[in-house]
């Protein structure tokens, strides 16, 4: 099997992948401080999520993920569902302080990133993919064979380290054939099927990455043990046969009603006893971190329909589901990945 499917680098690229998942924050920053003012605001009416949303015209996503990143990043406390400004957002975010750094970030103001944002959070809608003008948000250009292809280059790159690293936290000693749904280029089929030499796969994806991931694995010589089926799986039943399921980095890409409709997906055609994987970046239970992670669904929240989810979160929507027995665990790089079983 090829090493590269089997050992980590020598070195951590975690610096590197926090530069690029975290490269949208400050944009967001500097529109909350230009474009609303909003933490003079929220000094003098300590708000829900809700309040901030009807003071401001947000759409409850984004507001909701700029909500997060400011307590992370401890601009913002989280006082139950109540959101106040800390003494440090006090001194240095809110108007007639005199250490205010608005002015500062105000020569950022005509960036398109922040505009952008203004607009994401007005209307809850993806921006154009990579903020390009003539651009569309990712799932539109998701169509376009040749984005389709170099987007997928991208995750397959970024995944061969993340994939070995979740290949080794799950015992699927005991499964024979995993459905990676939404899988792109099918590197985490391919990770798994390295770990567990029993195991087959299957990878299903649109119609204009399938062909990408066929290429892509029998290259990698795995071609024998997973295949690849074309499908939507919003649109289409996911095929039946499989006793462990696998969603890497897919939920983030879709607002919660989507991502329930995914999940009761997955529980209608997974065998019963079965694995559910949803292998992602998580946001804690109480939503007050990590920073990365937090960072990261700005990036998210920027180009998708979707934000990273906390822990309680997921369990909610796969207790709703009625998926049973959830438990966490850390992997690389701001990862980790949240394991149920279907009963």
């Amino acid at each position: 099997m090829p090493l590269d499917l089997l050992a980590p680098p020598a070195t951590s690229p975690l610096s590197l992948y926090r530069y690029r998942d975290g490269l949208y924050a400050a944009d967001l920053l500097t529109t909350a401080l230009v474009e609303f003012d909003l933490f003079t605001w929220l000094d003098a009416h300590p708000s829900t999520l809700a309040g901030v949303c009807a003071r401001f015209g947000f759409h409850a996503r984004p507001a909701d993920v700029m909500l997060t990143l400011f307590v992370a990043r401890g601009y913002v406390e989280r006082d139950g569902e109540v959101f106040r400004v800390s003494a440090v957002g006090r001194e240095h975010l809110t108007a007639g302080s005199p250490w205010y750094l608005a002015p500062y970030f105000g020569a950022l103001k005509e960036r398109p990133f922040v505009q952008d944002f203004a607009r994401v959070l007005r209307t809850g809608q993806p921006a154009n993919w990579g903020g390009a003008r003539s651009g569309q948000d990712w799932h539109v250009a998701m169509q376009d064979e040749t984005f389709a292809r170099r987007f997928t280059a991208a995750m397959d790159c970024r995944g061969l380290y993340l994939g070995e690293a979740l290949a080794r936290a799950v015992d699927l000693s005991n499964h024979h054939h995993v459905l990676d749904i939404g899988g792109g280029s099918g590197i985490y089929a391919c990770a798994l099927a390295a770990r567990h030499p029993h195991l087959r796969g299957t990878v299903l994806d649109q119609a204009p990455v399938a062909p990408i991931a066929t290429t892509l694995i029998a290259d990698r010589g795995l071609g024998d043990r997973i295949d690849v089926v074309a499908a939507d799986f919003f649109s289409e039943a996911l095929p039946a046969g499989h006793d462990v399921h696998l969603f890497s980095n897919v939920l983030h890409d879709w607002d919660t009603p989507e991502v329930g409709r995914l999940l009761s997906a997955s529980f209608a055609s997974l065998a019963p006893g079965g694995l559910l994987l949803i292998h992602d970046a998580f946001i804690t239970a109480d939503k007050t971190g990590p920073i990365a992670v937090a960072e990261y669904s700005v990036l998210l929240m920027h180009a998708s329909q979707g934000r990273c989810y906390a822990t309680s979160e997921y369990e909610e929507m796969l207790r709703a589901t009625g998926f049973v027995d959830y438990r966490y665990q850390d992997t690389v790089a701001d990862r980790g990945v949240m394991t149920a079983r279907r009963p």
